[in-house]
């Protein structure tokens, strides 16, 4: 299932007030809590009145900014890609800014994918009209730098886009020769090129989260449906078979005492699946537990953790409808009934 929404839609503000983001009616909306923990504000329309295709990138660097990045129609069937700046999930976004095309003037080219780099950088990656990928990051003191291109050949439209616990950015894609990677060699510098993963992967299915200070740990499924957990200098290690055909969500926290690597997807029956295991263990094993009530075709599914250090799942539907469950204050990843909000 390809995302309306790349990227951690989900995310915990600076005040500790969780957000989430979604897209409809050519817009992007947000909600968030009234107060950490508390009742949930109406959806807000972030950015003015302008109108956008409907599919947004959101990334969140380490002052909890949030910055997010959409198509914009501009002439006949061409757009532009624009940015906009969230401070705080219960206030308004800064207005849309337009950061231009990889190929100046043309029709929208892929999903775009933003990661935020250590001193407050948005780095945003698309797809070109070649099938390549392209990027363009802010400057220091405000203002963004010429599109680059990054090359790539055959690269599904779908990119993963992430920063490490050093702070610096990599990127994700899916082409017929396998995983294409690029990652940032020092602050501020532009991604280049890695070797690539040469295994099949079912478009749509990466996902990456930092597990340590050395390690991106990427999840991918292959075309049998199997979840793989892969890190550099090592094989791909199959974790379990995949709940439903949904994009996973992951989080990293502490259950139990234990760092674990908690996972999330809608299942083929329409209700969550969850499965945790040890952070970098993959050998300990995991399956999947499901929860909730069966969801809609289209569902989005996410993780976070709030204020209080508990596991937050939310998911939204086709049509606007969030459900949130919150962890459980006993042992294991036991979570509360579901709420509408």
């Amino acid at each position: 299932m390809v995302r309306t929404v790349n990227g951690d839609w989900l995310i915990r503000g600076r005040d500790g007030r969780l957000g989430v983001y979604t897209t409809r009616d050519e817009a992007v909306w947000c909600r968030a809590e009234r107060h950490p923990g508390g009742a949930w504000l109406p959806w807000r329309r972030m950015g003015g009145d302008q109108r956008l295709h409907t599919v947004l990138a959101v990334g969140q660097g380490a002052d909890g900014y949030a910055h997010l990045v959409a198509w914009q129609p501009t002439t006949g069937d061409e757009a532009g890609l624009v940015h906009s700046t969230h401070f705080r999930g219960h206030l308004a976004a800064l207005d849309w800014i337009p950061i231009g095309h990889p190929n100046k003037n043309w029709a929208r080219t892929g999903r775009p994918a933003v990661a935020v780099d250590a001193e407050g950088r948005a780095y945003v990656f698309v797809g070109n009209r070649g099938k390549g990928v392209h990027t363009v990051n802010q400057k220091v003191r405000g203002g963004w730098n010429a599109w680059h291109d990054l090359k790539g050949s055959k690269v599904h439209e779908e990119l993963v886009a992430v920063t490490g616990e050093s702070g610096l950015v990599e990127l994700y894609g899916v082409s017929p020769a396998g995983i294409l990677r690029w990652l940032q060699e020092e602050p501020g510098g532009r991604p280049v090129t890695a070797d690539p993963l040469p295994v099949p992967v079912e478009p749509g299915t990466l996902a990456a989260l930092p597990t340590s200070k050395e390690h991106t740990t990427l999840f991918f499924a292959d075309r049998e449906g199997m979840i793989h957990a892969w890190r550099p200098d090592t094989d791909p290690v199959p974790l379990l078979a995949a709940a439903g055909p949904g994009p996973l969500s992951l989080l990293r926290c502490v259950l139990d005492g234990h760092d674990c690597t908690v996972l999330a997807q809608r299942s083929a029956s329409g209700r969550v699946a969850f499965a945790a295991y040890p952070t970098e263990r993959e050998s300990a094993g995991l399956w999947w537990t499901e929860s909730g009530p069966q969801l809609p075709v289209g569902t989005r599914v996410a993780l976070a953790e709030d204020a209080g250090g508990r596991v937050v799942a939310a998911t939204v539907t086709p049509d606007g409808e969030l459900r949130v469950a919150r962890q459980k204050d006993e042992p294991g990843l036991a979570l509360a009934a579901w709420q509408t909000v």
